[in-house]
């Protein structure tokens, strides 16, 4: 046997090694946890859908008028006292809404979201009504809170005296309080209306149902609803769990086992993982990496004759020394 016999048997033996090593799969890193989507939140201190009707003109005129509207995902705050509409009243400004307070806010982040409005003394006039207030109010507020991991909630207060069209009322849960003036009109309230879902909230102070003829500054008729105190929120749904390492590795084992079936020997990686991880039964361990690492049952023997070859291979080496030695 000559020098480069020993030099392929000792690559051979040394191949080895590095296949095995290949087969090992890199083990994904947990996911770390993200943001899930926003909330929402909103809040409005009135809202009015009314129809006005004009005595010379056969048309109607729709005032449709928000004073402190907000709305979140971006957290905002609005304290305007007063809000006029045009047009309505002979071409005269008409004074919609006065109050001593009148605040909404909405507020989102991952965790929570919360809208809530605040309305202290208050007089709010429809066309045709100059001096007689549709209604008048010491204070009502609305709140919505939505928060991961809790029951949304709602609520809504009446505080203090109420009066419609001039008269002071009591108004009931119960349902909807009816107030009429002969030669007016007539409005309906529902006091504290609150909805509440898995994920919602809703809350509104006093919602009224208007019908008054003023036959008064040209308006003959003004029908529609006022919204007053309004605050709504969604629940977030909040940081997303990390996904768990064993499941990321079944994905990676099984797809090292599919490729060493298409691929004959280039899929030594996936039939390494098997036996290390004790999915193959029924076949003996060393068996089986002879067989998937493109070996067969005589390999034993074979890698046993190259050790044989190498080892009298290095006695003549040493005995050839010898003897140019001796001769020299």
């Amino acid at each position: 046997m000559n020098s480069n016999t020993f030099r392929l048997a000792a690559l051979s033996v040394a191949a080895g090694p590095v296949a095995l090593l290949a087969a090992v799969p890199a083990h994904a890193a947990p996911a770390t946890p993200t943001t899930g989507g926003e909330g929402r939140a909103s809040a409005v201190v009135l809202r009015t859908g009314l129809d006005v009707s004009l005595l010379n003109k056969s048309v109607q005129v729709p005032l449709k008028v928000t004073l402190n509207e907000v709305q979140a995902p971006a957290s905002a705050e609005k304290t305007a006292l007063s809000v006029n509409v045009d047009g309505v009243e002979g071409g005269a400004p008409v004074s919609v809404l006065r109050a001593d307070v009148a605040t909404a806010n909405a507020t989102v982040d991952e965790h929570r979201a919360e809208g809530r409005t605040n309305l202290a003394k208050a007089r709010i006039h429809v066309p045709g009504l100059p001096v007689l207030s549709l209604i008048e109010v010491e204070k009502v507020t609305s709140k919505a809170v939505c928060e991961v991991g809790r029951k949304p909630v709602a609520e809504s207060n009446v505080l203090g005296h109420v009066a419609v069209l001039g008269k002071k009322v009591t108004l009931s849960a119960g349902g909807p309080t009816r107030v009429a003036v002969p030669g007016v009109g007539e409005v309906s309230l529902d006091l504290s209306k609150t909805v509440t879902t898995e994920r919602t909230a809703a809350a509104t102070a006093l919602q009224l149902k208007v019908s008054v003829n003023p036959l008064n500054l040209n308006v003959a008729e003004v029908e529609g609803e006022v919204t007053l105190a309004e605050a709504t929120c969604e629940t977030p749904k909040g940081p997303k769990t990390p996904e768990k390492p064993g499941a990321t590795d079944g994905g990676s084992t099984g797809g090292g086992g599919d490729t060493g079936g298409d691929q004959g020997d280039g899929g030594t990686s996936g039939g390494d993982v098997k036996t290390q991880t004790g999915s193959d039964t029924g076949t003996a361990p060393t068996e089986a990496n002879l067989a998937e690492t493109g070996g067969s049952s005589t390999t034993p023997y074979i890698a046993g004759g190259a050790a044989l070859l190498l080892a009298v291979g290095a006695g003549a080496t040493v005995l050839a020394r010898r003897r140019a030695g001796s001769q020299g």
